[in-house]
Parts: C-alpha cells; structure tokens; sequence
C-alpha cells in the first residue's frame, strides 16, 4: 500500500489519507470544496463543484493516475435540486469517458460544503 499526499490539495482533515494506492488501483478519500490552503470555497453550487474536481486531478495525478482512468465515482450532495447542476459539470470533467457512477444526497457534509466526490482509478 501506498498512501499518497500532494500540496496541490487540501490535507486530510482527520486521521486519513488523500487517497491509497494498493495493486495499481487509487482509492481516493473524500475530496470536498477545500483550496489546497484549507480554505472552504464558499459559493455557488458550481464553484464548488470545479474546486472538488480541480482537488481530485491533483491527488489522481499524484498517484500516476488521471481522470480519464477513473472507473468508480461516487458523488455526496448535500440538496438533490442541485444534480443537474452538479452533472453537467461532471460531464464537463468526463468528455472522453463515462465511470461507473453513483450519487445520493446526504443530510451533512463535512465543514457544511455542498458537495464530495471521492473516486476509484486505475494507475498508469
């Protein structure tokens, strides 16, 4: 196992990783609307959604991995009203192929965000 850390994302905000690379797979945690700094991106359901993703290239990339090698994606929102919003930009960050998806709607999100992504890839 391998646990992978970038500054280019928020730390881990418990006793966690930025994600685990174990047989060539890259299990990500959690990536929530957090600047690489700390700071929460506070805003728009469409801001925070473009600062997880710009989270989850930098932790994918530090794993040898990319979005186009993700096979699993499971999206955390806080308000169900807001999936069209949060699928056109996920269509936006998946143009070239489509991962397995799931997404539900959660009473809470850490630090009250309004959305988490976390995402299973194959390293190159």
């Amino acid at each position: 196992m391998k646990e992978i850390f970038t500054t280019e994302a928020p730390e881990a905000i418990g006793p966690y990783s930025q994600g685990i690379v174990v047989n060539n797979m890259f299990y990500s945690s959690g990536q929530i609307p957090l600047t690489p700094e700390g700071e929460i991106v506070k805003g728009s359901i469409e801001e925070q959604t473009h600062q997880v993703f710009n989270n989850l290239k930098a932790v994918l990339k530090e794993a040898g991995a990319s979005l186009d090698t993700v096979v699993k994606a499971t999206v955390f929102i806080k308000d169900m009203d807001t999936f069209p919003t949060v699928n056109e930009i996920y269509g936006y960050y998946f143009n070239k192929h489509q991962p397995a998806r799931s997404c539900v709607e959660v009473a809470r999100l850490p630090k009250d965000v309004l959305v988490e992504i976390e995402v299973i890839a194959l390293v190159k």
